[in-house]
């Protein structure tokens, strides 16, 4: 059974498709230990309790450094003893020491086909009124494992959606997350959890038994 901490920032949408996909028994041999939020008023942490789940706030304004913030969130994790980080809407920019701690062991959901639109400050609305903007046609959303830089880990999965000619951010935004990051993350995570994701010179592959 792999055991998973996930990382959260706001309402927790990726987490509930996570625990969702979970009872449902699209992702297996998967058991959430812990829901960990920068953010005391995040409602992720309402739906970890809802579901049995420990939640746990580690904000930095609690510390005086954001050396300390970060020694302590990992300090956090390690306690649980989990196999897998998984950021779902996690803002907080992971320090260098949980990589290191947790090699291809992190992995992140972003609301863009990555490399488009990545990046310090490309999260949430923000990438979708960048898409809109540009004009472009397609966009999606992107899981990768996490690594030193931003958003630049190995790639396990993407999903394409479609931009219509009447699409704000907003709606846009609901789009890619009902379309794409609702489903290839708990995809990833089942993926992960049953030995089926390899990678090899920074390119991930799929074993498809």
């Amino acid at each position: 059974m792999m055991k998973i901490a996930v990382l959260v920032s706001g309402g927790g949408t990726n987490l509930q498709a996570i625990l969702d996909a979970i009872d449902s028994g699209k992702i297996t041999n998967t058991q959430v230990s812990v829901v960990i939020s920068n953010n005391a008023n995040a409602y992720a942490l309402e739906r970890a309790k809802k579901h049995g789940i420990p939640a746990q706030c580690v904000s930095p304004k609690r510390y005086e450094s954001r050396e300390l913030f970060n020694r302590a969130l990992l300090e956090t994790i390690q306690s649980y003893h989990v196999d897998l980080v998984v950021l779902a809407g996690c803002l907080v920019v992971i320090p260098e020491m949980m990589v290191k701690a947790y090699p291809n062991r992190i992995i992140n959901i972003h609301p863009s086909l990555i490399p488009a639109f990545c990046g310090t400050g490309y999260y949430g609305l923000k990438v979708h009124e960048g898409v809109l903007q540009r004009g472009a046609k397609v966009t999606g959303a992107t899981v990768h494992f996490v690594d030193e830089g931003t958003d630049t880990g190995p790639i396990i999965l993407q999903k394409a959606v479609e931009v219509q000619q009447d699409d704000t951010p907003e709606t846009l935004q609901r789009r890619v997350m009902e379309e794409a990051e609702w489903q290839i993350m708990p995809q990833a995570i089942d993926l992960i959890a049953n030995q089926k994701v390899e990678i090899t010179d920074g390119i991930v592959k799929i074993r498809e038994a």
